[in-house]
């Protein structure tokens, strides 16, 4: 841990290290006016902030260096530069040798520092001449530029300079996460949306420290993921969506080009594929899987429950054996959610029978079973993971097996809620969600231990909306509060302060074209940019 961070220090650490030529002469310090580190709108709001108020003079002067040979460190030091380059259009050199004209330095340091408790922890300390990120692991500096994104302001400050200067407000903030999972869910199965539309959206939530996307890859109106050993899925499955579209499914290759992206910012793709219900889909387009007596059709609609896999078959857990195999083997993180929810139509016998089965194949494969609420009815492990959205019973279920349970319930976290009466899209059969009850509530309130919480995810259901403007719109501002439920302690939310950190996302959010809800609660900065405005365009 880098204690005394003058400018001259972190020179000469910057020469021990083989970065800058040396230099005998250090210019005077900008004069800057004074800032408070508190007062500025981080979201998620850190675990403690100390400020000193002066302010680091960020200007074509600043360079970026981190530590050598740090796994990882120099490509989050790249990623600041590439954002605050498209964000002020000023070029900062990383990791340059013999640079004589640096007169400030962002310092991303690999620390051993036993206060850095989580991988995910850093601490970010900010004076006139230098700003240092602490972290033990690439993952825990990535989290750290976060934050510091959100700290350089969107314009720059009259000086008597002659270039342009940001000023950064000094002090010291220590940060750690609540909850290890933070996550997300995007339905693209009842309407698809296209590689760009995913990483548009994996941006913005790893701006917000959100590490987790789900994706819905399969259900009654679609089939989205390309599994070599039964192409039949996206010949037929994938050919419609709700509504009658043409629909769409990710290759291969452009599923691990999604997981790639998210790799680079530190965030795990969950795939799903829904069973033994929501399965029409895969079923029109193998019919021997079909359990529900009907032949299969391809389906438009939004109904729920009418579907299910023959649990009898030894075909049908061939197949599916094939499906974990294929999927697991593109998708680096631990997981494999099943699904499970809404089976209907499956006899319950069925289900246990079905669910214990498939778990064995999951874990066959290397990955950790995730399903929704329902799973726990099921003989599973402990090292399965319930995702509770419905039944508080099947929660308690979850927790006297020694589950972990993701808190995703839907009176609280569904994006796919409407805002209100006067919402454009969304459903509201599990209640209206307007931003402060989204941000208002606990993981912590439901009665599961906290040694049983792994974390939050929003999810986002489709039926209602089919490009990405309309995904921003039930998504923000809401998903923001979500990733301060997830990352801050209980004890520094509170909805009047957040309110006002909220609104000033604005800035930010217009920057990155999102047409979010310009919710009435919120008193946001002018904004050229929300669902509405566009639409008085």
């Amino acid at each position: 841990m880098l204690k005394n961070y003058s400018i001259r220090s972190i020179f000469f650490l910057a020469m021990a290290l083989g970065f800058l030529a040396c230099s005998e002469n250090e210019k005077p310090r900008i004069a800057m006016p004074p800032t408070d580190l508190a007062k500025v709108s981080l979201i998620p709001k850190p675990t403690k902030t100390v400020p000193t108020n002066s302010a680091f003079a960020l200007d074509q002067f600043t360079a970026i260096y981190t530590s050598k040979n740090a796994t990882g460190f120099a490509a989050v030091g790249t990623f600041l530069a590439d954002k605050l380059k498209a964000k002020l259009n000023l070029t900062l050199p990383v990791n340059t040798e013999g640079q004589n004209t640096v007169e400030r330095v962002i310092y991303i340091n690999q620390s051993d520092s036993t206060e850095l408790n989580s991988p995910e922890a850093y601490q970010l300390y900010i004076n006139q001449d230098s700003i240092i990120i602490n972290a033990n692991t690439a993952e825990g500096a990535f989290r750290g530029i976060q934050t510091l994104r959100q700290l350089v302001p969107e314009v720059s400050n009259d000086t008597l300079a002659p270039q342009k200067i940001w000023p950064v407000p000094s002090g010291k903030i220590t940060d750690n996460p609540n909850f290890a999972y933070r996550g997300a869910m995007l339905d693209v199965a009842r309407h698809f949306f296209s590689v760009d539309d995913v990483k548009k959206y994996i941006d913005l939530l790893a701006y917000y420290k959100i590490n987790v996307l789900h994706l819905h890859l399969s259900d009654d109106q679609g089939w989205r993921i390309e599994i070599k050993s039964w192409p039949k899925l996206t010949e037929v499955g994938g050919s419609t969506e709700v509504g009658g579209e043409s629909g769409g499914f990710y290759s291969q290759e452009e599923y691990k080009d999604i997981v790639n992206y998210a790799t680079e910012r530190y965030m795990t793709i969950i795939p799903e594929i829904d069973m033994p219900g929501h399965t029409n889909a895969a079923s029109v387009s193998y019919p021997f899987l079909n359990g529900n007596g009907k032949k299969p059709e391809l389906y438009e609609g939004t109904h729920v429950g009418f579907s299910t896999f023959d649990t009898h078959k030894d075909t049908v857990y061939a197949f599916i054996d094939d499906v974990v195999r294929e999927l697991s083997a593109i998708t680096p993180g631990p997981y494999f959610h099943v699904g499970g929810d809404e089976s209907h139509v499956t006899k319950k016998h069925d289900y246990i029978y079905f669910i214990n089965k498939v778990e064995k194949i999951v874990q066959k494969h290397g990955k950790k079973m995730i399903g929704w609420d329902e799973v726990a009815i099921a003989d599973v492990d402990s090292t399965t993971i319930s995702q509770w959205w419905a039944s508080e019973e099947n929660a308690k279920k979850a927790v006297e097996k020694g589950m972990k349970v993701i808190v995703s319930p839907a009176k609280k976290a569904y994006l796919d809620m409407e805002y209100d009466t006067l919402s454009k899209f969304g459903l509201h059969w599990a209640g209206y969600i307007p931003v402060d009850t989204a941000y208002v509530w606990s993981p912590e309130d439901y009665g599961i231990p906290i040694e049983n919480i792994l974390g939050v995810e929003a999810p986002l259901w489709s039926e209602t909306i089919s490009n990405i403007d309309e995904l921003e719109y039930l998504a923000f501002p809401r998903i923001i509060g979500y990733s301060e439920l997830s990352w801050s302690l209980p004890e520094n939310r509170n909805w009047d302060e957040y309110k006002v950190r909220l609104a000033d996302q604005a800035p930010f959010l217009d920057r990155m074209d999102v047409k979010y809800y310009p919710s009435p609660l919120i008193d946001w900065k002018k904004s050229k940019h929300s669902y509405e405005a566009i639409e008085k365009d």
